[in-house]
């Protein structure tokens, strides 16, 4: 089954990560968990430009899903072009997605994939509404909610 990737959705941080020689597995490319590494490595990278750090006493996200598409092989050597991007703004939800390709060749998706991301108040273990804080920086970096 292949998920597609929305076309309506807002670019909020490029990275440039390295592909290390320990990425790779015995068949000579990138083993696929490490996809979800790479993917992971660019929500968080906006997390943190979001002023969002992990707190277990207080709130934060968490990933309900997570998906990737394996388009093209990644090899060793190369730096990766991690494209995150965000769509369907809810009350305690997003959707995230994000692409990777080559730094060499930036328009040749290698893989694509998505994560939904839920607030959540840690001590009650349960979904909690975004902050205004956070919403309001949502909102300005053009992540709106989706249509109804």
């Amino acid at each position: 089954m292949r998920i597609e990737v929305p076309e309506q959705k807002q670019l909020v941080q490029e990275a440039v990560l390295p592909i290390r020689w320990a990425d790779m597995d015995a068949m000579g490319h990138v083993n696929n968990a490490v996809y979800f590494r790479y993917m992971e490595s660019g929500r968080i990278m906006w997390f943190d430009a979001l002023g969002i750090t992990p707190n277990p006493k207080g709130q934060g996200v968490v990933i309900v899903n997570a998906f990737c598409n394996f388009l093209h092989q990644l090899e060793y050597p190369g730096e990766l072009l991690v494209r995150t991007y965000a769509s369907g703004l809810k009350r305690s939800s997003l959707d995230t997605w994000v692409t990777l390709a080559r730094v060499d060749a930036p328009a040749r998706i290698c893989a694509n994939g998505g994560a939904t991301v839920v607030w959540v108040d840690f001590p009650k273990q349960k979904s909690a509404p975004f902050p205004p804080w956070l919403r309001e920086k949502l909102q300005g970096a053009g992540v709106h909610a989706s249509p109804p």
